[in-house]
Parts: C-alpha cells; sequence; structure tokens
C-alpha cells in the first residue's frame, strides 16, 4: 500500500512487475482453490447432512467451511488479475468485494477458531457449565457478532474504490496501491491496522493456546483406558490449529503491521514480502477440513466410510458410550458426582 498523492516510486513500480509474485499467486491461489473448493463441499456436506445433533461446534464448523468456500469461489479473479501483470480488468465493486472477502475469511476464521476451542475447553474442563450453554441460538448469536465486527472493522474497504491506474505500468491495481485519502487522518491509519491485529489476531491467538493448553491438563489428568482416543485427538486438533494461526496468519499480519509503519513513516515497504505472505493466510482453506476431521467424531467416522474404510470397534462403543452419556446427562439436569467426571469428558460430539 503506497502514497498515491504523488507518483509511484520505484519501489512500488519494481514490485508491480515482480515476477516471482505474477508467477507464484496464481500458482498458490489455483492449489488452495483445487483442493478447498472440493473440500470444504464436502465438508459442508457432512456437517449438514450427516452430523446430528447440530450443536455449537458444528455451527460454528458450518460457518468457517462456508467462509472458506466464499473465499476460494474469489481465488479465479485473482489468479487472472497476477497473470494480466496485476491488471484488474473487472469493475470496482468486485474488486472491493474480493479484497473484503481476503480479509473478512482471515478474521472470521481466527474468531471462528477460537470459539471452537472456547466451546471444547467448557466441554471438557466446566461440562456442568457448559451444559447451561447448550443452546445452538448462542452459536448463532456468536456467528453474526463475529460478522459484524469483521464488516465493521473493514467498512473503509468496503465503501472505498480500491483501483487505481497506474499510468507508468498502463495497468489498473486492485488494493495493491492505496490512496492516503481513504482515511482522514494518521491516527484513523493506525486505527485501521492496531484494531484488527490486535481483536481478530492477538486476542484470539492468546485465548485458543490458553483453551488448548488446558485441555490437555485436563485429559492428561482423566488417566482412564477410555480416553486415549480423545486425548490423541485433541493433541492432533491443538497442533493443527497452532499450525493455522502461526504459519497461515501470523507472518501476514505481522509483515502488514511492519509494512504499514514503514509506509506511514514515508518509508520504502515491505509490500512484495506482503503478498507472498498472503498466499500463506489462504492456505487455511486446505487445512480447515483437518480441523473438522479430528474435532468431531462423526464427521471422522462419515469420512472414513467414504474412503472405505471402517471404523474400529472401539470408536463405534466410545461413539454409543457418548451418546447414552448425554442423552442421560441432558434428561436429568442433575450435577455429576466426582467418581463419574471422567466418562463426562468423553459425552457427547460437541467436547471431542
Amino acid at each position: 500500500m503506497n502514497d498515491t498523492m504523488t507518483k509511484l516510486d520505484n519501489a512500488t513500480l519494481d514490485m508491480l512487475k515482480n515476477p516471482v509474485i505474477m508467477i507464484t499467486l496464481p500458482i498458490v491461489y489455483t492449489t488452495v482453490a483445487l483442493i478447498s473448493i472440493p473440500g470444504n463441499i464436502f465438508s459442508l456436506w457432512i456437517l449438514f447432512f450427516h452430523t446430528k445433533p447440530k450443536t455449537r461446534s458444528v455451527i460454528f464448523m458450518i460457518n468457517l467451511s462456508i467462509t472458506d468456500l466464499a473465499l476460494a469461489c474469489c481465488f479465479p479473479f485473482q489468479i487472472i488479475y497476477h497473470i494480466n501483470g496485476n491488471h484488474w480488468s473487472y469493475s470496482k465493486n468486485l474488486c472491493s468485494f474480493v479484497t473484503v472477502m481476503f480479509y473478512a475469511n482471515m478474521y472470521s476464521s481466527l474468531v471462528t477458531m477460537t470459539c471452537i476451542s472456547l466451546e471444547r475447553f467448557l466441554g471438557v474442563v466446566y461440562p456442568m457449565l457448559s451444559q447451561k450453554w447448550t443452546k445452538k441460538r448462542y452459536a448463532f448469536i456468536a456467528c453474526f457478532v463475529t460478522w459484524l465486527l469483521v464488516l465493521l472493522a473493514l467498512l473503509p474497504l468496503i465503501t472505498t474504490d480500491l483501483t487505481y491506474e497506474v499510468k507508468e505500468l498502463n495497468i489498473t491495481t486492485c488494493f495493491d496501491v492505496l490512496k492516503w485519502s481513504m482515511l482522514p487522518n494518521l491516527y484513523a491509519w493506525a486505527a485501521f491496522l492496531l484494531i484488527p491485529l490486535i481483536v481478530f489476531f492477538i486476542i484470539p491467538f492468546v485465548v485458543t493456546v490458553i483453551c488448548y493448553i488446558s485441555i490437555i491438563r485436563k485429559l492428561v489428568k482423566a488417566s482412564h483406558r477410555d480416553g486415549n482416543g480423545q486425548k490423541t485427538r485433541s493433541i492432533y486438533l491443538v497442533a493443527i490449529v497452532l499450525l493455522v494461526f502461526i504459519i497461515c496468519f501470523a507472518p501476514n499480519n505481522i509483515v502488514l503491521l511492519g509494512h504499514m509503519i514503514c509506509r506511514l513513516m514515508k518509508e520504502e515497504g515491505y509490500y512484495h514480502i506482503y503478498k507472498l505472505t498472503l498466499c500463506l493466510s489462504c492456505l487455511n482453506n486446505c487445512i480447515d477440513p483437518f480441523i473438522y476431521y479430528f474435532a468431531s467424531k462423526e464427521f471422522y467416522q462419515k469420512f472414513m466410510q467414504v474412503i472405505g474404510r471402517k471404523t474400529s470397534v472401539s470408536d463405534t462403543m466410545e461413539t454409543r458410550r457418548e451418546s447414552v452419556f448425554s442423552a442421560r446427562t441432558m434428561s436429568s439436569g442433575h450435577a455429576i458426582k466426582t467418581d463419574v467426571l471422567t466418562p463426562c469428558l468423553q459425552r457427547h460430539e460437541s467436547v471431542f
């Protein structure tokens, strides 16, 4: 992003002509689209039609999968844009829509994964408290509030013409060159950068790490022979979620912050590096189905059926035991005694 009050500097022009960006980004976006579109369609099919009951976690997963699929459908426009030498040949409104979808997917994914971790945390560490928040409407409210906050944070991008005609190269860019006039002053730019970084990345990352550390500690303490499967799935889930945060989202947010600070100080930025890290943020579209795989036993079992592999007897017995225990506790509404706390960690799908 650059100052467009004067002519573009050489660093910006070099970035727009950079062959690495024009080759790497279409390859990555094409690969991600080929994997994420069928992967998320398959995920939605399982989550919608083969996962019952529709718990809070399932609702969060559906929201995440729809978000990923919407972004994947925008990839063809970005691919053509970079193949054409960073030239946007579509409408201004479509440029704004594609740009907003990139960031909305990133921020919504981060918050949704945090919601899933909180749901897991309550189900495992505070199962009695979790029973008081079983209504699905809380998940719908959380998804609605998340999207409301995301769209408010991205409002400057929604209401601004993000295209810019680069006469030196005879191209029209989309979001690669921003006007300083998009925001009224330096403080507004600082808020536009820092608030999303804190609200949509730092806070979700810290909360997610704390939740999963607490979950692992709880499951390790519950030394029950039937809990080994849950412990294994939880460890895999933690690893995947942290992988998404650290590899997919951390580089993009850190580089963007550094670039914007440099540009606000009228120094040369790191936008060429940022463009490459933007590819990493899209990889979460391919990783998210693995989160569903380890977070939902029904998803795991249906996937095994589709690929022609039978689930083990222990998995089947564990699912039946979880269903019976869940039905009993949901109907009785009484507190569970200490000596049956461990089975509570294995009750229903919304835990693990």
